[in-house]
């Protein structure tokens, strides 16, 4: 597969613009702008996801669908919380051809807006005492705009990011984008300890929506960043070239097919277990180990701040080691990982939980992602870099984090409480990424304005 041949309206005259110098001192300001953009962005898309997905496993099932039993509850919670990760490739498809056509800016504040338009609309439904099956109806409706708005996200920000800064410290500015989630869930977890000081009358009346509702505060945050923000000048090159492409969708299914399978492929394990660690286990540890719920968003806030640290720590130890070299040591350690950490959970030690929470949100939610932030975007050709990340990612979110909530409680349900087949779902969808990532190139300090994916036979050399 030859990319090195572009079409014709995309020829680039002799006298064009020269391209960047990539080994040019990176601008300050902008790789700064770049940064907080990326993790306020973040931070947002988190935070959105976290008080929904915490809201799902401690109060939805008796909000929109108290009629059925604590498990079938729980499960259909868990649907809706899958609905957004459904819509999350659908938000890419769209916004991806977007991102390469008009540039980084103008998608990063469209998701933005309407991702925080969603959550705030979930604080205002109607419950299902109110008005019955219509309840459960449009609690899908927003979780499905919420996860259509953050199918490009996460992406936007990590190729903005690594576009934008100098080689040798990629890897741990574009780490920033997971510290946002980290963030995020730090947020999401603050915001239900306050809320669970409530009385439980008062919590299922108006203190959840407040939860929702708090999302405008970080929106408008999110939204004053990014209109002082600058464009790649990755894209501004192509732009000047008149090299951007009219169909970057088609492009990347046409010609980009490899690496977009090689990101799908080293994402799903790790979004299985990262959202079974920020998901599924709040629910576990109610139901199954039977801990306080008031315990939950306390071990999900120290796991989030941890996990935003190790994010920044791997990201820059990539920027020395090299990507694949960390990325593979981190996907191992995810193999085994599984069962020690319900072995720890079922002892019913706070210090137990907190260590086995810990450890999952450093390697599998933010330790693991802060590398990617870097490492996918390299792995691109400048033509249809957004779009094959962003569709990359959100497909394996769909086939990864989107359904492993409900798979592991289904699991659970069907074993009759044993969490050994939970075990060794997470073990084996960590081990499809392992397996790509031993099968990945490496890119680190790789020449972002090349046409050609680092995938391909004759592409340029990492530095």
């Amino acid at each position: 597969m030859d990319i090195t041949a572009q079409p014709a309206q995309t020829t680039v005259d002799s006298a064009a613009p020269a391209r960047p110098n990539q080994d040019a001192p990176a601008d300050p300001r902008a790789v700064r702008r770049a940064a907080w953009a990326g993790l306020i962005g973040t931070t947002l898309e988190q935070y959105d996801f976290v008080i929904y997905g915490t809201a799902s496993a401690l109060i939805f099932n008796q909000l929109f669908f108290p009629n059925v039993s604590p498990v079938a509850g729980t499960l259909a919670s868990f649907s809706t919380y899958a609905v957004g990760f459904a819509a999350r490739p659908l938000g890419g498809l769209f916004f991806s051809r977007f991102g390469d056509r008009l540039g980084r800016k103008w998608v990063l504040v469209a998701t933005l807006l309407l991702m925080g338009g969603a959550t705030l609309a979930i604080g205002l439904l109607p419950t299902f005492e109110q008005v019955g099956l219509l309840a459960p109806v449009l609690l899908v409706v927003c979780r499905f705009f919420q996860g259509f708005g953050a199918g490009a996200e996460q992406s936007g920000g990590a190729t903005l990011l690594t576009e934008t800064a100098a080689r040798g410290r990629r890897g741990r500015f574009s780490s920033l984008v997971m510290s946002g989630a980290a963030l995020g869930t730090a947020l999401g977890a603050v915001a239900w300890i306050l809320a669970q000081l409530l009385p439980d009358d008062q919590l299922l009346s108006w203190g959840w929506r407040l939860v929702f509702g708090s999302s405008l505060l970080v929106t408008i945050a999110a939204l004053v960043m990014r209109r002082k923000l600058n464009e790649s000048p990755v894209f501004e090159d192509l732009k000047e070239q008149h090299a951007a492409p009219r169909t970057p969708v088609r492009e990347i299914f046409q010609r980009g097919r490899k690496p977009m399978l090689l990101v799908l492929l080293m994402n799903v394990g790790v979004s299985s277990q990262s959202y079974t660690y920020q998901v599924f286990m709040a629910s576990y540890l109610v139901s199954t180990v039977g801990v306080d719920p008031a315990f939950v968003p306390k071990v999900l806030l120290v796991g989030a701040i941890c996990g935003g640290i190790a994010a920044i720590g791997f990201g820059a130890l990539s920027d020395r080691v090299g990507r694949k070299r960390v990325y593979s040591v981190i996907m191992g350690a995810l193999v085994l990982l599984p069962g020690p950490t319900f072995i720890a959970l079922n002892t019913g030690s706070p210090i137990a939980i907190t260590v086995a929470i810990v450890i999952g949100f450093i390697l599998a939610c933010h330790g693991s992602v802060g590398v990617q932030m870097s490492y996918f975007p390299e792995l691109f050709g400048n033509r249809y870099r957004y779009a094959g990340v962003t569709l990359g990612r959100e497909f394996s979110s769909v086939l990864g984090g989107g359904v492993a909530p409900l798979i592991c409680a289904a699991l659970l349900g069907a074993f009759a409480g044993s969490w050994i087949p939970v075990a060794g779902y997470m073990m084996v969808m960590v081990a499809i990424s392992f397996v790509a990532a031993l099968l990945a190139p490496e890119t680190r300090d790789r020449d972002l304005t090349v046409p050609e994916d680092a995938t391909e036979r004759h592409a340029p050399a990492a530095g």
